[in-house]
């Protein structure tokens, strides 16, 4: 199905237990269709210990929310915008914020 959204885009969460939270895409699994937010989805997982944390103990990570239950947030008017493919001036394919016309990343 894929998504519109890519890695360091700011969004905010539309649905879900942390409905109206902003943060930035950590990564975008495209296979699943979902997202990592900074600061969405954050659990607390006990972890045994493993050569890379031989301490162990309890960890806090975010898991990924699927990609509907997140909307870009537009640089111009700062709230949330669908997002629409378009061309710029040299006729390569960019994304556009529905709301204002903005063009995002470059």
């Amino acid at each position: 199905m894929g998504t519109r959204l890519k890695k360091d885009d700011e969004v905010v969460v539309i649905s879900g237990r942390d409905k109206g939270t902003r943060g930035r895409v950590l990564k975008v699994l495209v296979e699943t269709d979902k997202v990592i937010v900074e600061g969405v989805g954050r659990v607390k997982k006990h972890q045994a210990p493993n050569q890379a944390n031989p301490q162990g103990g309890i960890i806090e990570k975010e898991l990924p929310i699927h990609a509907s239950k997140v909307m870009l947030l537009d640089t111009k008017t700062d709230k949330p915008t669908r997002i629409r493919a378009g061309k710029d001036a040299d006729g390569k394919k960019v994304r556009v914020t529905v709301k204002s016309g903005t063009v995002l990343g470059s």
